[in-house]
């Protein structure tokens, strides 16, 4: 099944298109669920719908920020949009909003960030003497242009490049890279070199936690004694990627399975001792997942390291 994306315009939806078309191919992992603007004349609006893609628009003029952005969330919600991307979209977004759509939204940026945030970004990497202008694909923050950035291209800048010159071949390397970028971040919640990736970085804040491998899996124990974790992929053809703990036995195991049989399951060869838990269903609580890791590296744990948890949980 697709990613449902929507996208944000305020004028020409350039970048827009090339998430448009790029979405018509039968391989690409997202489709057009929506494109909304703040300024109902974007000329965006007209190519979406030619193209058969909801559009939506209401001016922002008059109206209070937060209430405006409620207002926007409500259409993105109703059209059904798993993810966001803006592009274009020249409207500062509340916190309430970004908090709404936190690690789902993304934005396209004419620099090399964290270089030139904000406006006339070509001008300063001009002024600035760069051998480079470029844009930047980041996930969207509270701050302006300061979220974790996920892919840039770089564009050189030629002897006599003015700020429009250069602009005109940025969006060139725009339009090659927002919907490679989107189609990416769309998948990797079922990549298993990202959830092996968010796994290892949540095992590894453990106190006196090391990664070897067994059973030729990748697995997480304490230095010196016991495993408390496994992270599988298709082990043994299953067909899963997911993270393998400790519980305390085949009543828990049953009761979770019985919970959620899609998420949960015994994991072959391990016992009443572990509960198979399934990262690839692409709504993967990764708090929770850390709450697992903590409580099966307790289960492990020797008492001086179990003792220190405590104290710390304390504070």
């Amino acid at each position: 099944m697709k990613a449902k994306v929507a996208v944000l315009i305020s004028g020409t939806g350039t970048n827009m298109a090339a998430l448009l078309y790029a979405a018509k191919a039968e391989a690409c992992p997202y489709e057009l669920v929506l494109v909304a603007s703040n300024n109902p004349d974007a000329a965006g609006l007209a190519l979406a719908n030619a193209e058969g893609i909801a559009t939506w628009a209401h001016p922002h003029k008059g109206m209070d920020r937060n209430a405006f952005d409620a207002l926007v969330d409500e259409r993105l919600r109703a059209a059904g949009a798993d993810y966001v991307a803006l592009a274009g979209y020249m409207r500062i977004l509340s916190d309430d909003f970004v908090a709404r759509w936190a690690g789902r939204m993304l934005n396209i940026h004419p620099s090399l960030l964290p270089k030139y945030k904000g406006l006339h970004t070509h001008q300063h990497a001009i002024d600035a003497g760069d051998a480079y202008g470029g844009c930047s694909i980041h996930i969207v923050t509270p701050a302006l242009d300061d979220g974790p950035v996920l892919a840039q291209t770089e564009v050189a800048i030629a002897p006599g490049d003015t700020a429009e010159s250069l602009a005109r071949r940025v969006q060139f390397a725009e339009h090659q890279l927002y919907p490679a970028t989107l189609a990416a971040f769309v998948t990797r919640e079922r990549n298993p070199d990202y959830l092996l990736g968010r796994v290892r970085e949540l095992a590894m804040t453990l106190p006196e936690a090391d990664e070897v491998s067994s059973h030729g899996m990748p697995c997480f124990g304490i230095v010196k004694a016991k495993k408390f974790a496994y992270f599988t992929h298709d082990h043994h053809g299953d067909g899963k990627t997911a993270l393998l703990v400790k519980i305390s036995g085949a009543e828990e195991q049953a009761m979770l399975i019985e919970l959620d049989e899609d998420r949960y399951y015994r994991p072959a060869y391990f016992g009443d001792g572990w509960i198979g838990i399934r990262l690839d269903l692409g709504d993967t609580d990764w708090e929770a997942i850390g709450e697992w890791l903590r409580k099966s590296w307790l289960a492990v744990a020797p008492k001086r390291l179990a003792g220190l948890m405590a104290v710390a949980d304390d504070f």
